[in-house]
């Protein structure tokens, strides 16, 4: 296996967060937020590099202190695909996997089978993950993306409606009686040429209406690979979370 792809994992960290102010620098047990999620992600077997894309000096700092890599980039940049582009300028590879920022207890062996979806299928671009969704909740929830996916495994569609419509229902409850809903979890691994042509698309309208980045590949024609997982994400977004991810934090030691 003399030829196999260099695989880079890039954790994307802003400073401004609109819900939590200085998110990736939020402590979680004596640990940054940002410090937890780079050493589940270290632990991942697929990954041969591991970098912090910021564009703020206080983060940078913050990783050089735990002895973390850590990449600049503008602040001009809107969304986490886009500074994983800005990386891939600067950094070898073969594959770049966008690994959400605010998730401190990410299973690593999540990214390592978003990882795989590249590997195992070389016309797949990107490649994404996604949960069955167990509740109704869920499929009501706009903060929880769903995606519906084509019988070759790639999405048709992400959005933040419940999709697909259950026409015949005549309850939420009957929504899932016969249905299968699936959550889609934001990880994606994108082949380096892919993620040039990527970012200078800019940000389209579906993606500009649902605040869904992936829309834009899907707009532009272009397919995203679905992979099915049992792993959850519990992203850190409010205050509460903060104090949700503590408590399983408490347990854990």
């Amino acid at each position: 296996m003399g030829n196999q792809p260099k695989v880079v994992g890039v954790i994307p960290a802003r400073y401004a967060s609109q819900r939590l102010p200085a998110k990736p620098l939020v402590d979680l047990l004596g640990k940054s937020l940002v410090q937890r999620v780079y050493e589940q992600a270290a632990k991942a077997t697929k990954l041969h590099h591991l970098v912090i894309a910021t564009d703020d000096q206080r983060i940078a700092e913050a990783v050089n202190l735990f002895g973390g890599k850590v990449v600049m980039t503008s602040p001009e940049i809107k969304s986490g695909s886009d500074r994983v582009a800005a990386v891939a300028e600067a950094v070898e590879g073969d594959i770049f996997v966008n690994i959400q920022g605010d998730e401190p207890l990410i299973p690593p062996a999540m990214i390592d089978q978003g990882v795989q979806l590249l590997l195992d299928d070389r016309e797949a671009v990107l490649g994404t993950l996604a949960k069955r969704i167990e509740s109704t909740d869920d499929v009501f929830n706009p903060s929880v993306a769903k995606v519906v996916i084509d019988s070759k495994g790639y999405a048709l569609y992400f959005s933040r409606s419940p999709i697909p419509h259950r026409r015949d229902a005549h309850s939420r409850d009957q929504w899932l009686e016969d249905a299968i809903y699936y959550k889609h979890i934001g990880l994606y691994v994108f082949r380096r040429e892919f993620l040039a042509t990527y970012a200078a698309m800019g940000e389209s309208n579906l993606e500009r209406l649902e605040k869904l980045e992936q829309l834009r590949a899907l707009e532009h024609g272009y397919r995203i690979k679905v992979g099915i997982t049992e792993f959850d994400s519990i992203p850190v977004d409010t205050p509460e979370d903060v104090e949700k991810v503590i408590q399983i934090l408490k347990a854990k030691s």
